[in-house]
């Protein structure tokens, strides 16, 4: 190879996400939220809700957790606990026939003694164990058979604990059981010098691992990595035997003494758990499992199933996000990749990374308390699609251009076709290039052209330049969310924010809610606002907190549109605290009709929009336009923000 030239080799990516993976649909998953907000969601339980279901292609939050309970449930009805104890009772029943076959073939009173013992073996597994720990075995078939129950109890106590010993100890030595009870006095002796302080355990932790490493193929930095590693296990173990019935918990611990023939490993065993347990009392160690299923465990695999259903618990609990700090950022995913796949895994960095873009990307805001809040852009986007929906349900597409042209009149910079009637300016630029490009289309086609025609013409729009100061007041009284209109109020909010923070941006707008009590607050405080239990209908409240607002933009033309469904309940006291009458006392009606009299004395446009078909309602909602000169609109709750959009635009230039 030339020292100039290279060679690349192209193979499978192991590097983390895919880099060809499409990128997260940031809009779909905006439509969502914004789609759970109307519904009366948080932003925080609507970005939850996407995380939960997911989006396009990627597994939600709720299928993943669906997915780890189903494996965890296979896990359990398809095994048994009881596998050690069955296997011991197996190589029981076989050394005593291949003993009871041996002394069958021998004369004299020794034989017949020895069938005697036989005869006479507790019925239980570990009693019979038990007692023929000290056997002198006539069969050397049945001595060695037994010597495996040895084995058995010695490697299945060790694999509990101490990870890959599993094909080390298959034909354990009396070399290799005298190792692993070293190996567990300097364990022990260890533990407890951390337990102590000494100055000296990282010396000693170095002599440790120098001298039994191989018990340790995880390599543990230092004495608390190594205890992490051994309380874990040893918790699973003791969960197993919390799984199991009194009888199989009392045979397992008789049939440890039998341990590769020396009861000090036993010993050694229980003194290390009971160290572990002081030292790591977080872990779950009265925990207990429930396995129902028909193929048995030996102790080392039933551990091993432990922890593995213990790993799925603590993945169940960050899938569910459910914990104060929750974050995306807590899911193992190395754990996850173990029990569900690789897609699982990714399927968990996609939610990562559309929560991460949401908030990179200006749509998801944290407040200073922690909570999250949708941004100003998401507003925005949420304001675009609720103003188009209300224009598109409109008699009159968009009612935004007046109708009328002159000193008053000034261009907006946006044209339209030109409709019988119409008195605004042509746009002669646009008329010549429709012509232009029509008969470019028609001496294509062969067809004869002619120089102008009235499809081509254009008029510039022009609107009323003069300022509004507009005060929108909605009812969130509890009836609101009950008789479903709490959506459909905050949508008719969005979409005349939107209108006026792009098409009319002089004018100035003030949101007022009202419902025991009335409150000013900004677009995102609306959007979250979620329904409360809370009796009176403040209107009088409302209608002072927009003469404010009024009063502030004096130069502006005063403009009050009133949401509501029920009649004002509760007036506002010179002390300022609400009181609620029901029905509507004379003096809550007297206060509040004054108040429309002090906003019909600064010339406001008042629109009253009755929401359902209560006689009291209306009986006063007429009072009240009369007495202000202003208009009752009663429209249904789907139709209310393309009647507020429509008033809106009404008010702003019948002048």
């Amino acid at each position: 190879m030339n020292p100039g030239s290279r060679r690349y080799r192209y193979g499978a990516w192991h590097g983390g996400a895919d880099p060809l993976a499409p990128p997260v649909d940031l809009r779909a998953a905006v439509d969502e939220i914004g789609r759970e907000v109307m519904e009366g969601a948080s932003p925080r339980s609507a970005l939850d809700e996407v995380l939960r279901t997911g989006t396009g292609d990627t597994t939600g939050l709720d299928e993943l957790t669906r997915r780890l309970w189903q494996r965890r449930s296979e896990l359990q009805r398809r095994h048994r606990l009881d596998g050690t104890l069955q296997q011991v009772r197996e190589l029981l029943d076989r050394a005593v026939e291949q003993e009871r076959v041996a002394l069958a073939a021998e004369d004299g009173d020794d034989a017949r003694f020895r069938e005697l013992q036989m005869d006479a073996l507790p019925t239980d597994t570990a009693g019979a164990v038990d007692e023929l720990g000290n056997y002198d075995w006539h069969s050397p078939e049945a001595r060695r058979t037994f010597e495996e129950i040895q084995r058995l109890m010695g490697s299945q106590l060790v694999q509990q604990r101490f990870e890959g010993m599993k094909d080390a100890l298959r034909e354990a030595t009396p070399e290799d059981a005298e190792q692993v009870r070293r190996m567990l006095d300097d364990l022990n002796d260890l533990l407890a010098a951390h337990a102590r302080g000494d100055e000296d355990v990282t010396e000693r932790f170095e002599n440790f691992m120098a001298e039994h490493g191989e018990f340790f193929p995880e390599n543990p930095r230092d004495v608390d990595e190594l205890i992490d590693v051994l309380a874990a296990r040893s918790a699973a173990a003791q969960r197993v035997l919390n799984s199991m019935s009194d009888e199989q918990r009392g045979e397992l611990a008789s049939l440890s003494q039998q341990a590769f023939g020396d009861p000090r490993i036993s010993e050694a065993m229980q003194r290390m758990d009971e160290q572990l347990r002081g030292l790591r009392p977080g872990e779950d160690w009265s925990g207990r499992g429930r396995f129902r299923g028909e193929q048995p465990m030996g102790l080392a695999e039933a551990t091993g199933a432990m922890r593995e259903l213990g790993e799925m618990d603590r993945l169940a609990e960050q899938l569910a996000q459910g914990y104060p700090g929750a974050h995306l950022e807590d899911i193992d995913l190395e754990a996850l990749e173990r029990q569900l796949g690789e897609r699982a895994v990714t399927d968990a960095r996609r939610l990562r990374e559309l929560e991460e873009q949401l908030r990179r990307q200006g749509m998801i805001e944290r407040t200073p308390d922690g909570s999250l809040r949708l941004s100003p852009r998401a507003l925005r986007r949420l304001g675009e699609t609720a103003l188009r929906s209300a224009l598109g349900r409109s008699s009159r597409l968009g009612e935004r251009a007046t109708d009328r042209a002159g000193a008053a009149g000034e261009r907006t910079g946006s044209t339209r076709p030109w409709n019988f009637g119409d008195s605004e300016p042509w746009e002669a630029t646009s008329t010549v290039r429709n012509a232009i490009l029509r008969r470019a289309g028609e001496h294509a086609a062969g067809l004869p052209s002619s120089t102008l025609e009235l499809e081509d013409l254009e008029v510039a729009e022009t609107e009323h330049r003069s300022r509004a100061a507009v005060a929108l007041c909605v009812d969130t009284s509890w009836s609101m969310v009950q008789d479903g209109r709490w959506v459909p109020m905050k949508r008719t909010a969005l979409a005349l924010h939107h209108l006026i923070s792009t098409r009319y941006r002089s004018d100035s707008l003030q949101l007022v809610t009202f419902g025991r009590y009335a409150s000013t607050v900004e677009l995102g405080d609306l959007a979250a606002l979620e329904g409360t239990w809370e009796q009176g209908t403040n209107l009088h409240h409302a209608l002072l907190l927009a003469g404010r607002h009024l009063r502030r933009e004096s130069d502006a033309q005063p403009v009050v549109l009133v949401v509501t469904d029920g009649e004002p309940t509760a007036h506002l006291d010179p002390e300022g605290t609400a009181a609620f009458h029901y029905p509507p006392s004379q003096r809550t009606l007297r206060v509040t009709l004054s108040e429309v009299d002090a906003l019909a004395g600064l010339g406001t446009a008042l629109s009253v929009f009755m929401l359902g078909d209560d006689e009291r309602l209306a009986a006063f909602v007429d009072i009240l336009a009369r007495r202000g000169g202003g208009r009752v609109i009663a429209p249904s709750a789907d139709g209310l923000d393309t009647a507020v959009v429509s008033d809106y635009l009404r008010s702003r230039h019948s002048r």
